[in-house]
Parts: C-alpha cells; sequence; structure tokens
C-alpha cells in the first residue's frame, strides 16, 4: 500500500509540474514574441515575424510615445487608478468596520444587499450607467454645463470605486469581525472615542486585509478596459 501511495504521489507531483511549465510557457511565449515583434523594423516583421530581431529597432515605442499618445494615456490610467483607490479606501474602511462591528436598524439589509453586490458583473451595467451620465449631461446643458459626467476621468474613478465597494466591504469586514473586541475597550477607557479608536487602534490591526484589497483594486482598475472605453468616448 505505501509503495502505491508513494508512486501516486509522485505521478501527481509530475503531473502538477507538467501542468505548471505548460501554463508558464503559454504565458511567456506569447509574451516574449510580442516584445520580439516590437524592437523589429516593419519590413522584418512582416517578412519574417518568427524569427529573431536583426537589431533593437527602438523607433516603434517612441512613436508609440508620441504618434498613439500613449503617453497622455498612461497618465490618464495613473491619475483615475490613484482617485478611485483613494475614494475606495476612504468609504471602504470606515464602512466596514461600521457594518463589522455595530448593530443599527437597517445594517443587515445593508450587509444582505451588499452581497448581493457581488454577483453583479460590472460589464452587464455599462450601459445603463452611460444612459443614465448621459441623461445628466443632458439634464446639465440647460445650465450651459456641456459634457460634464461623460469624458471625465474623476467621474470614471467615482465609476471604479463604486463597483468594487461590495467586494472590498465584504473583504474587511469580515477581517474586522475576526479582531478582538478588547482592544476597543481598552481604548475606550483610556477615552479614545469611535473614530479615533477606527483610526488608530483597529485600522493598523486590519493592514494585511487593506493591502490585499488595494493590490486587487489596483489590478483591477489598472487592467480594466470597457467601462473606460464608454466613458471616456
Amino acid at each position: 500500500m505505501k509503495g502505491n501511495t508513494r508512486s501516486f504521489e509522485k505521478l501527481y507531483k509530475a503531473f502538477i509540474y507538467v501542468a505548471l511549465i505548460t501554463l508558464a510557457i503559454s504565458i511567456i511565449v506569447p509574451v516574449g514574441w510580442v516584445f520580439l515583434a516590437s524592437v523589429k523594423e516593419n519590413r522584418e516583421f512582416y517578412g519574417s515575424p518568427w524569427t529573431m530581431p536583426e537589431g533593437f529597432y527602438i523607433q516603434n515605442f517612441v512613436d508609440a510615445w508620441n504618434k498613439a499618445k500613449m503617453g497622455d494615456y498612461m497618465l490618464n490610467s495613473v491619475i483615475v487608478t490613484a482617485l478611485a483607490l483613494t475614494i475606495l479606501v476612504v468609504v471602504a474602511i470606515p464602512s466596514s468596520y461600521v457594518l463589522a462591528r455595530y448593530k443599527f436598524p437597517g445594517s443587515r439589509f445593508i450587509n444582505s444587499l451588499l452581497k448581493g453586490g457581488l454577483f453583479i458583473n460590472v460589464n452587464y451595467i455599462v450601459v445603463p450607467i452611460f444612459l443614465m451620465l448621459l441623461d445628466w449631461d443632458k439634464g446639465l446643458k440647460g445650465f450651459g454645463i456641456n459634457g460634464f459626467f461623460l469624458n471625465n476621468i474623476f467621474v470614471l474613478a467615482v465609476v471604479y470605486a463604486a463597483t468594487s465597494l461590495p467586494f472590498t466591504i465584504y473583504l474587511l469586514s469580515n477581517f474586522f469581525k475576526t479582531l478582538p473586541t478588547t482592544f476597543e475597550e481598552a481604548a475606550s477607557i483610556d477615552g479614545a472615542g469611535y473614530f479615533t479608536t477606527m483610526v488608530r487602534v483597529m485600522t493598523p490591526m486590519a493592514r494585511p486585509s487593506i493591502i490585499t484589497v488595494i493590490l486587487f483594486n489596483f489590478l483591477s482598475f489598472w487592467n480594466e478596459y470597457i467601462i473606460a472605453l464608454t466613458l471616456m468616448p
């Protein structure tokens, strides 16, 4: 039996290694090919796309930066991502703490509403969001304001933060629930109020989960394209 178990474990490990190596190759090869293609001249790329480049043709990067306005687009991505993360963290941390620690009328309904938001794919509501912002812009035209909500990076950041709130609050509130209440009781004895306790005692203790949601949402905001393309025509 032991021999069969060891043979099975070796076979299982070999299968895992082969699967991981295959996955790594499937990711590395396309990325490597794109990089090699990016340093070739047009004639070289169209003539032999799978061969090694004859040299390092940096003009492709210069053209992409200047003619395709990649610099402006990257700056917009940095600004929108930073704004969205700031709004998200400022709203999500106190909301998560309150929902995790305090019971008040409507708290159960809010928790259920946020959990329901986890099942909504943001790509399914892009068009309704666009139509809503378009109607708001039409309403502002009567006051002489044109194109405030659409093609606005701040509004885009707000949309990013709002659509990420359910997951972020769900994760942070569950982490806050695991923290002992003795720290809050000690802070209360020392005269700390609710806000001071949250900021100076509980939030530092929740740093691992906060860093996790920041990294997760950073990647989500940075790689997002459909909402940005729709709201920034």
